[in-house]
Protein backbone atom coordinates (compact mmCIF):
# COMPACT_ATOMS: atom_id res chain seq x y z
CA UNK A 1 0.00 0.00 0.00
CA UNK A 2 1.56 3.25 -1.21
CA UNK A 3 0.53 5.93 1.30
CA UNK A 4 2.16 8.78 -0.59
CA UNK A 5 0.46 7.92 -3.86
CA UNK A 6 -2.89 7.40 -2.17
CA UNK A 7 -2.52 10.79 -0.50
CA UNK A 8 -1.82 12.49 -3.83
CA UNK A 9 -4.91 10.90 -5.37
CA UNK A 10 -7.01 12.00 -2.39
CA UNK A 11 -5.76 15.58 -2.76
CA UNK A 12 -6.55 15.54 -6.48
CA UNK A 13 -10.11 14.39 -5.81
CA UNK A 14 -10.53 17.03 -3.11
CA UNK A 15 -9.34 19.86 -5.36
CA UNK A 16 -11.35 18.60 -8.33
CA UNK A 17 -14.56 19.37 -6.40
CA UNK A 18 -13.22 22.08 -4.13
CA UNK A 19 -16.59 23.83 -3.76
CA UNK A 20 -18.21 20.68 -2.40
CA UNK A 21 -15.19 20.11 -0.20
CA UNK A 22 -15.42 23.65 1.13
CA UNK A 23 -19.13 23.27 1.90
CA UNK A 24 -18.43 20.06 3.86
CA UNK A 25 -15.57 21.71 5.76
CA UNK A 26 -17.76 24.72 6.58
CA UNK A 27 -20.39 22.36 7.98
CA UNK A 28 -17.81 20.81 10.32
CA UNK A 29 -16.47 24.27 11.20
CA UNK A 30 -19.89 25.56 12.21
CA UNK A 31 -20.62 22.38 14.15
CA UNK A 32 -17.38 22.60 16.15
CA UNK A 33 -17.67 26.38 16.64
CA UNK A 34 -21.14 26.27 18.13
CA UNK A 35 -20.42 23.04 20.00
CA UNK A 36 -17.53 24.70 21.87
CA UNK A 37 -19.31 28.02 22.29
CA UNK A 38 -22.45 26.41 23.65
CA UNK A 39 -20.59 24.20 26.11
CA UNK A 40 -18.32 27.05 27.22
CA UNK A 41 -21.26 29.36 27.84
CA UNK A 42 -23.50 26.81 29.57
CA UNK A 43 -20.62 25.56 31.70
CA UNK A 44 -19.75 29.14 32.60
CA UNK A 45 -23.38 29.74 33.55
CA UNK A 46 -23.38 26.62 35.73
CA UNK A 47 -20.14 27.75 37.40
CA UNK A 48 -21.70 31.17 38.01
CA UNK A 49 -24.82 29.71 39.63
CA UNK A 50 -22.78 27.18 41.61
CA UNK A 51 -20.51 29.99 42.75
CA UNK A 52 -23.45 32.05 43.97
CA UNK A 53 -24.53 29.07 46.07
CA UNK A 54 -21.10 27.71 47.00
CA UNK A 55 -19.61 31.06 47.96
CA UNK A 56 -22.41 31.76 50.43
CA UNK A 57 -23.26 28.24 51.64
CA UNK A 58 -21.18 26.14 54.03
CA UNK A 59 -20.37 22.58 53.07
CA UNK A 60 -21.66 21.47 56.47
CA UNK A 61 -23.77 23.59 58.82
CA UNK A 62 -24.06 22.73 62.51
CA UNK A 63 -26.96 24.19 64.45
CA UNK A 64 -29.24 23.43 67.38
CA UNK A 65 -32.90 23.21 66.44
CA UNK A 66 -35.82 23.64 68.83
CA UNK A 67 -37.48 20.25 69.15
CA UNK A 68 -40.30 18.82 71.28
CA UNK A 69 -39.46 16.76 74.33
CA UNK A 70 -39.01 13.11 73.42
CA UNK A 71 -40.11 11.87 76.86
CA UNK A 72 -43.76 12.52 77.61
CA UNK A 73 -45.16 11.79 81.12
CA UNK A 74 -47.28 8.84 80.02
CA UNK A 75 -44.33 7.13 78.35
CA UNK A 76 -42.51 7.05 81.69
CA UNK A 77 -45.20 4.86 83.30
CA UNK A 78 -44.17 1.19 83.06
CA UNK A 79 -47.70 0.05 82.19
CA UNK A 80 -47.90 2.28 79.12
CA UNK A 81 -44.40 2.16 77.64
CA UNK A 82 -45.49 -0.06 74.73
CA UNK A 83 -48.72 1.80 74.06
CA UNK A 84 -49.35 4.32 71.30
CA UNK A 85 -49.28 7.79 72.85
CA UNK A 86 -51.28 10.39 70.98
CA UNK A 87 -51.37 12.93 73.82
CA UNK A 88 -48.28 15.14 73.96
CA UNK A 89 -48.51 17.69 76.73
CA UNK A 90 -44.90 18.78 77.31
CA UNK A 91 -43.80 21.46 74.88
CA UNK A 92 -40.26 21.88 73.48
CA UNK A 93 -37.52 21.90 76.08
CA UNK A 94 -36.62 25.17 77.72
CA UNK A 95 -33.53 25.50 75.60
CA UNK A 96 -32.88 28.10 72.91
CA UNK A 97 -31.68 27.22 69.42
CA UNK A 98 -28.02 27.91 70.13
CA UNK A 99 -24.71 26.10 70.28
CA UNK A 100 -23.48 26.58 73.83
CA UNK A 101 -20.08 24.84 73.75
CA UNK A 102 -18.81 26.67 70.68
CA UNK A 103 -15.14 26.96 71.77
CA UNK A 104 -14.78 23.25 72.61
CA UNK A 105 -16.35 22.19 69.30
CA UNK A 106 -14.12 24.59 67.37
CA UNK A 107 -10.95 23.28 69.04
CA UNK A 108 -11.92 19.73 68.10
CA UNK A 109 -12.82 20.53 64.49
CA UNK A 110 -9.70 22.61 63.86
CA UNK A 111 -7.62 19.46 64.38
CA UNK A 112 -9.56 17.56 61.71
CA UNK A 113 -7.41 17.40 58.51
CA UNK A 114 -10.55 17.14 56.33
CA UNK A 115 -11.71 20.64 57.27
CA UNK A 116 -10.59 23.73 55.37
CA UNK A 117 -12.00 26.34 57.75
CA UNK A 118 -14.68 27.31 60.25
CA UNK A 119 -16.87 30.40 60.44
CA UNK A 120 -19.21 31.00 63.40
CA UNK A 121 -22.48 32.87 62.95
CA UNK A 122 -25.10 34.26 65.29
CA UNK A 123 -28.51 34.97 63.77
CA UNK A 124 -31.39 36.85 65.32
CA UNK A 125 -34.62 38.42 64.15
CA UNK A 126 -35.07 42.14 64.68
CA UNK A 127 -37.27 45.08 63.70
CA UNK A 128 -35.61 47.96 61.86
CA UNK A 129 -37.19 51.18 63.15
CA UNK A 130 -38.00 53.71 60.41
CA UNK A 131 -39.90 56.53 62.04
CA UNK A 132 -43.10 54.99 63.35
CA UNK A 133 -42.80 51.97 61.07
CA UNK A 134 -41.04 48.72 61.99
CA UNK A 135 -39.53 46.59 59.21
CA UNK A 136 -39.10 42.90 60.08
CA UNK A 137 -35.61 41.68 59.30
CA UNK A 138 -32.64 39.57 60.33
CA UNK A 139 -29.12 40.40 61.43
CA UNK A 140 -26.19 38.00 61.12
CA UNK A 141 -23.30 38.22 63.52
CA UNK A 142 -20.20 37.00 61.69
CA UNK A 143 -16.46 36.63 62.13
CA UNK A 144 -15.56 39.05 59.34
CA UNK A 145 -12.13 37.64 58.51
CA UNK A 146 -13.30 34.02 58.33
CA UNK A 147 -16.43 35.02 56.38
CA UNK A 148 -14.29 36.85 53.83
CA UNK A 149 -11.81 33.96 53.58
CA UNK A 150 -14.30 31.12 53.25
CA UNK A 151 -17.42 32.73 51.74
CA UNK A 152 -16.13 35.67 49.64
CA UNK A 153 -17.96 38.15 51.86
CA UNK A 154 -15.84 41.07 50.62
CA UNK A 155 -17.00 40.51 47.02
CA UNK A 156 -20.61 41.22 47.98
CA UNK A 157 -19.93 44.40 49.96
CA UNK A 158 -20.42 46.88 47.13
CA UNK A 159 -19.97 50.04 49.22
CA UNK A 160 -17.83 50.55 52.30
CA UNK A 161 -15.07 48.43 53.85
CA UNK A 162 -16.14 45.06 55.23
CA UNK A 163 -13.42 45.20 57.92
CA UNK A 164 -15.17 48.20 59.48
CA UNK A 165 -17.57 45.71 61.08
CA UNK A 166 -14.68 44.62 63.30
CA UNK A 167 -12.85 47.94 63.59
CA UNK A 168 -15.89 50.17 64.27
CA UNK A 169 -17.86 49.31 67.40
CA UNK A 170 -21.64 48.87 67.09
CA UNK A 171 -21.56 48.97 63.30
CA UNK A 172 -23.69 47.26 60.65
CA UNK A 173 -23.59 46.52 56.92
CA UNK A 174 -27.11 46.68 55.46
CA UNK A 175 -28.55 45.01 52.41
CA UNK A 176 -28.66 47.59 49.61
CA UNK A 177 -32.43 47.21 49.10
CA UNK A 178 -33.05 47.58 52.83
CA UNK A 179 -30.87 50.69 52.99
CA UNK A 180 -32.81 52.25 50.10
CA UNK A 181 -36.09 51.46 51.82
CA UNK A 182 -34.83 53.05 55.06
CA UNK A 183 -33.26 55.97 53.12
CA UNK A 184 -29.93 55.75 54.95
CA UNK A 185 -26.37 56.37 53.78
CA UNK A 186 -22.99 55.22 55.02
CA UNK A 187 -22.23 56.95 58.31
CA UNK A 188 -25.87 57.22 59.39
CA UNK A 189 -27.12 55.82 62.70
CA UNK A 190 -30.06 53.41 62.59
CA UNK A 191 -32.16 51.97 65.38
CA UNK A 192 -33.49 48.44 65.66
CA UNK A 193 -35.57 46.55 68.20
CA UNK A 194 -34.73 43.00 69.28
CA UNK A 195 -37.24 40.26 69.97
CA UNK A 196 -37.01 41.05 73.69
CA UNK A 197 -37.98 44.68 73.05
CA UNK A 198 -34.48 46.08 73.55
CA UNK A 199 -33.61 49.04 71.30
CA UNK A 200 -30.11 49.21 69.80
CA UNK A 201 -28.42 51.91 67.74
CA UNK A 202 -25.88 50.91 65.08
CA UNK A 203 -23.73 52.86 62.64
CA UNK A 204 -24.03 51.98 58.93
CA UNK A 205 -20.55 51.29 57.50
CA UNK A 206 -21.41 49.62 54.19
CA UNK A 207 -23.95 48.10 51.83
CA UNK A 208 -24.31 44.45 50.85
CA UNK A 209 -25.73 42.95 47.62
CA UNK A 210 -26.22 39.20 47.51
CA UNK A 211 -28.01 39.16 44.15
CA UNK A 212 -31.26 38.07 45.82
CA UNK A 213 -33.39 41.17 46.32
CA UNK A 214 -35.77 39.56 48.80
CA UNK A 215 -32.85 38.80 51.10
CA UNK A 216 -31.28 42.23 50.66
CA UNK A 217 -34.56 43.82 51.79
CA UNK A 218 -34.33 42.23 55.23
CA UNK A 219 -30.75 41.36 56.17
CA UNK A 220 -27.91 43.15 57.87
CA UNK A 221 -24.45 42.05 59.05
CA UNK A 222 -22.73 42.92 62.32
CA UNK A 223 -19.59 41.65 64.02
CA UNK A 224 -20.27 38.46 65.98
CA UNK A 225 -19.41 40.09 69.33
CA UNK A 226 -21.93 42.86 68.56
CA UNK A 227 -24.64 40.29 67.83
CA UNK A 228 -23.88 38.48 71.09
CA UNK A 229 -24.17 41.74 73.01
CA UNK A 230 -27.49 42.53 71.31
CA UNK A 231 -28.82 39.12 72.33
CA UNK A 232 -27.34 39.38 75.82
CA UNK A 233 -25.49 36.05 75.56
CA UNK A 234 -21.93 35.03 76.31
CA UNK A 235 -19.11 34.93 73.76
CA UNK A 236 -19.31 31.13 73.80
CA UNK A 237 -22.83 30.99 72.34
CA UNK A 238 -23.64 31.02 68.62
CA UNK A 239 -26.53 29.83 66.47
CA UNK A 240 -24.59 28.33 63.53
CA UNK A 241 -21.16 26.88 62.91
CA UNK A 242 -20.30 26.94 59.20
CA UNK A 243 -17.76 24.40 57.97
CA UNK A 244 -15.85 24.43 54.68
CA UNK A 245 -14.28 21.11 53.66
CA UNK A 246 -11.28 20.33 51.50
CA UNK A 247 -13.42 17.80 49.60
CA UNK A 248 -17.03 18.89 49.12
CA UNK A 249 -18.11 15.36 48.14
CA UNK A 250 -17.55 14.23 51.75
CA UNK A 251 -20.13 16.71 53.08
CA UNK A 252 -23.07 14.23 53.46
CA UNK A 253 -20.92 11.71 55.35
CA UNK A 254 -19.25 14.28 57.60
CA UNK A 255 -22.58 15.99 58.37
CA UNK A 256 -23.88 12.74 59.88
CA UNK A 257 -20.60 12.16 61.70
CA UNK A 258 -20.50 15.65 63.26
CA UNK A 259 -24.18 15.48 64.21
CA UNK A 260 -23.57 12.29 66.20
CA UNK A 261 -20.30 13.46 67.72
CA UNK A 262 -21.52 16.83 68.97
CA UNK A 263 -25.22 15.94 69.40
CA UNK A 264 -26.30 18.78 67.13
CA UNK A 265 -28.31 19.12 63.95
CA UNK A 266 -26.29 19.14 60.74
CA UNK A 267 -27.09 19.65 57.07
CA UNK A 268 -24.78 19.29 54.08
CA UNK A 269 -24.64 21.51 51.01
CA UNK A 270 -25.88 18.78 48.67
CA UNK A 271 -29.06 18.32 50.70
CA UNK A 272 -29.61 22.03 51.19
CA UNK A 273 -29.22 22.84 47.47
CA UNK A 274 -30.27 19.66 45.69
CA UNK A 275 -32.52 21.54 43.25
CA UNK A 276 -29.61 23.65 42.00
CA UNK A 277 -27.45 20.59 41.34
CA UNK A 278 -30.28 18.99 39.39
CA UNK A 279 -30.70 22.14 37.28
CA UNK A 280 -26.97 22.22 36.54
CA UNK A 281 -26.94 18.60 35.36
CA UNK A 282 -29.96 19.17 33.13
CA UNK A 283 -28.35 22.25 31.54
CA UNK A 284 -25.13 20.29 30.89
CA UNK A 285 -27.03 17.39 29.29
CA UNK A 286 -28.94 19.79 27.03
CA UNK A 287 -25.69 21.52 26.00
CA UNK A 288 -23.94 18.28 25.08
CA UNK A 289 -27.03 16.99 23.26
CA UNK A 290 -27.35 20.12 21.12
CA UNK A 291 -23.62 20.27 20.40
CA UNK A 292 -23.39 16.61 19.40
CA UNK A 293 -26.46 17.03 17.19
CA UNK A 294 -24.68 19.85 15.34
CA UNK A 295 -21.68 17.59 14.69
CA UNK A 296 -23.88 14.70 13.54
CA UNK A 297 -25.66 17.02 11.08
CA UNK A 298 -22.24 18.10 9.76
CA UNK A 299 -21.30 14.42 9.44
CA UNK A 300 -24.36 13.73 7.29
CA UNK A 301 -23.30 16.63 5.06
CA UNK A 302 -19.90 15.01 4.54
CA UNK A 303 -21.56 11.65 3.89
CA UNK A 304 -23.82 13.09 1.18
CA UNK A 305 -20.97 14.98 -0.50
CA UNK A 306 -18.73 11.88 -0.57
CA UNK A 307 -21.58 9.81 -1.96
CA UNK A 308 -22.06 12.34 -4.75
CA UNK A 309 -18.30 12.42 -5.34
CA UNK A 310 -18.23 8.62 -5.74
CA UNK A 311 -21.15 8.76 -8.15
CA UNK A 312 -19.47 11.45 -10.23
CA UNK A 313 -16.01 9.89 -10.02
CA UNK A 314 -17.07 6.30 -10.63
CA UNK A 315 -15.13 6.24 -13.91
CA UNK A 316 -11.98 7.49 -12.18
CA UNK A 317 -12.38 4.88 -9.46
CA UNK A 318 -12.74 2.13 -12.08
CA UNK A 319 -9.58 3.33 -13.84
CA UNK A 320 -7.69 3.41 -10.52
CA UNK A 321 -8.66 -0.19 -9.80
CA UNK A 322 -7.91 -1.23 -13.38
CA UNK A 323 -4.40 0.25 -13.13
CA UNK A 324 -3.51 -1.66 -9.98
CA UNK A 325 -5.12 0.12 -7.03
CA UNK A 326 -6.56 -2.43 -4.62
CA UNK A 327 -9.90 -2.16 -2.82
CA UNK A 328 -8.00 -1.23 0.35
CA UNK A 329 -6.28 1.63 -1.52
CA UNK A 330 -9.59 3.03 -2.77
CA UNK A 331 -11.09 2.66 0.69
CA UNK A 332 -8.14 4.50 2.22
CA UNK A 333 -8.34 7.32 -0.35
CA UNK A 334 -11.93 8.20 0.50
CA UNK A 335 -11.35 7.85 4.25
CA UNK A 336 -8.40 10.23 3.85
CA UNK A 337 -10.70 12.67 2.03
CA UNK A 338 -13.24 12.53 4.88
CA UNK A 339 -10.59 12.93 7.59
CA UNK A 340 -8.98 15.81 5.70
CA UNK A 341 -12.32 17.63 5.69
CA UNK A 342 -12.77 16.82 9.38
CA UNK A 343 -9.27 17.96 10.38
CA UNK A 344 -9.41 21.21 8.40
CA UNK A 345 -12.99 22.02 9.42
CA UNK A 346 -12.31 21.01 13.02
CA UNK A 347 -9.18 23.17 13.29
CA UNK A 348 -10.97 26.22 11.94
CA UNK A 349 -13.92 25.36 14.22
CA UNK A 350 -11.64 25.33 17.28
CA UNK A 351 -10.39 28.80 16.42
CA UNK A 352 -13.96 29.95 15.72
CA UNK A 353 -15.23 28.52 19.00
CA UNK A 354 -12.45 30.19 20.98
CA UNK A 355 -12.99 33.52 19.18
CA UNK A 356 -16.76 33.48 19.65
CA UNK A 357 -16.36 32.53 23.32
CA UNK A 358 -13.90 35.39 23.78
CA UNK A 359 -16.36 37.84 22.21
CA UNK A 360 -19.20 36.66 24.47
CA UNK A 361 -16.89 36.84 27.47
CA UNK A 362 -16.39 40.57 26.84
CA UNK A 363 -20.03 41.52 26.26
CA UNK A 364 -21.16 43.71 29.20
CA UNK A 365 -23.68 42.05 31.48
CA UNK A 366 -24.87 44.42 34.18
CA UNK A 367 -27.83 43.57 36.36
CA UNK A 368 -28.77 44.65 39.89
CA UNK A 369 -29.45 41.02 40.76
CA UNK A 370 -25.78 40.08 40.20
CA UNK A 371 -23.67 43.08 41.18
CA UNK A 372 -20.37 41.16 41.10
CA UNK A 373 -20.85 39.96 37.50
CA UNK A 374 -19.74 42.37 34.76
CA UNK A 375 -19.69 40.16 31.63
CA UNK A 376 -21.38 36.98 30.40
CA UNK A 377 -19.83 33.87 31.99
CA UNK A 378 -17.57 31.66 29.84
CA UNK A 379 -15.62 28.57 30.86
CA UNK A 380 -12.46 28.00 28.78
CA UNK A 381 -12.06 24.40 29.87
CA UNK A 382 -9.61 22.60 27.50
CA UNK A 383 -11.69 19.43 27.66
CA UNK A 384 -14.41 21.08 25.52
CA UNK A 385 -11.87 21.61 22.74
CA UNK A 386 -10.53 18.07 23.13
CA UNK A 387 -14.06 16.60 23.00
CA UNK A 388 -14.88 18.71 19.94
CA UNK A 389 -11.71 17.55 18.15
CA UNK A 390 -12.21 13.86 18.92
CA UNK A 391 -15.91 13.90 18.05
CA UNK A 392 -15.30 15.73 14.77
CA UNK A 393 -12.72 13.12 13.72
CA UNK A 394 -15.01 10.26 14.70
CA UNK A 395 -18.00 11.82 12.92
CA UNK A 396 -16.09 12.54 9.72
CA UNK A 397 -14.47 9.10 9.73
CA UNK A 398 -17.84 7.39 10.04
CA UNK A 399 -19.27 9.74 7.39
CA UNK A 400 -16.49 8.70 5.00
CA UNK A 401 -16.31 5.01 5.89
CA UNK A 402 -19.57 3.91 4.25
CA UNK A 403 -18.94 5.76 0.96
CA UNK A 404 -15.37 4.45 1.01
CA UNK A 405 -16.63 0.86 1.32
CA UNK A 406 -19.00 1.50 -1.57
CA UNK A 407 -16.14 2.84 -3.72
CA UNK A 408 -13.86 -0.08 -2.84
CA UNK A 409 -16.48 -2.60 -4.07
CA UNK A 410 -16.77 -1.08 -7.55
CA UNK A 411 -15.97 -3.64 -10.24
CA UNK A 412 -13.89 -1.84 -12.91
CA UNK A 413 -14.83 -4.40 -15.60
CA UNK A 414 -18.57 -3.69 -15.18
CA UNK A 415 -18.00 0.10 -15.27
CA UNK A 416 -15.71 0.05 -18.32
CA UNK A 417 -17.96 -2.43 -20.19
CA UNK A 418 -20.94 -0.19 -19.50
CA UNK A 419 -19.10 2.74 -21.02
Amino acid sequence: MNWKLNGQVAISLLLAKWRQTLVAAIGVTFGITFFITLLSFMSGLNDLLDGLIGNRTPHVRLYNEVQPNDKQPISLHPDHQNDYHFIRSIKPRNKLARIYNYSAITQTLEKDPRILGLAPKTTTQVFYNVGTVDIAGVIYGIDVEQEAKLFMFADYVTQGNFMDLKNVSNSIILGKSLAEKMMVNIGDIIQLTTGKGQQVKLKVVGFFESGLMDFDKTQGYVYINTAQKILGVSNNEITDLQIKLKDITQAPILAKEFAQTFELNAIDIQTANSQFETGGRVRSIISYAVGITLLIVAGFGIYNILNMMIYEKIDSIAILKATGFSSQDVNLIFVMIALSIGIFGGFVGLIGGLSLSYIIDHIPFNTPALPTIKTYPINYNPKFYLIGTIFSLITTYLAGYLPARKASKIDPVVIIRGK
